[in-house]
């Protein structure tokens, strides 16, 4: 695009230039450093409604040192994202063990062998459940008592025999809340 108007790839003297896909970062960063002139190309997904990247225009001798450059440091970049990989883990199961620790403060009636479901389901990588939000990384009893509901909800309430049969997730919600709130009195209650 150039002043508002699609531009061909020889108007915008770009059409010596080779594409790259998108996918491979360190590719794309040493090829675009490499060469004296790239473009971004880009495509308008009429779902999101947005532009979405697609990959880069480069010239073809910075592709070239590239991709040289990235074979020659390939095993250095994979021992060094294994080693990511597992402290990523390591990290990741510390924070699960302290939202256990931290449902069973919240909720000290909370059986112990229910405690780490709770977590792990909770901070389940991906999956948007309230264990992944800002506040369950500062282990806030909002975030908690959020996670131990929807666990109480699933595990201990027909609520998903509910849903099963067709129910409303509000109406289904509305009709175990009082099975909930019952749980989670005696669960907060010390032992």
């Amino acid at each position: 695009m150039e002043a508002e108007r699609p531009v061909c790839l020889t108007c915008a003297e770009l059409a010596h230039s080779v594409f790259l896909e998108r996918g491979d970062a360190a590719l794309t960063r040493r090829a675009t450093r490499h060469s004296t002139l790239h473009a971004v190309v880009v495509r308008f997904s009429r779902t999101r409604k947005r532009y979405e990247r697609q990959g880069i225009l480069v010239e073809e001798a910075a592709l070239a040192q590239a991709e040289q450059e990235c074979l020659s440091d390939a095993e250095a970049r994979e021992s060094a994202r294994r080693r990511a990989s597992a402290r990523w883990a390591e990290l990741d199961a510390a924070y699960v063990e302290a939202f256990a620790r931290r449902v069973g403060e919240v909720f000290p009636g909370c059986p112990d062998h229910e405690l780490q479901i709770i977590a792990e389901h909770a901070c389940e990588k991906y999956a948007g459940r309230v264990g992944r939000s800002a506040a369950a990384k500062d282990l806030e009893t909002k975030a908690v008592e959020l996670a131990v509901r929807a666990h109480v909800r699933h595990a201990h309430t027909p609520y998903d025999r509910l849903l099963a049969r067709g129910a409303e997730r509000f109406d289904a919600r509305a009709e175990v809340a009082s099975l909930v709130d019952k749980l989670l009195k005696r669960w907060t209650s010390v032992r």
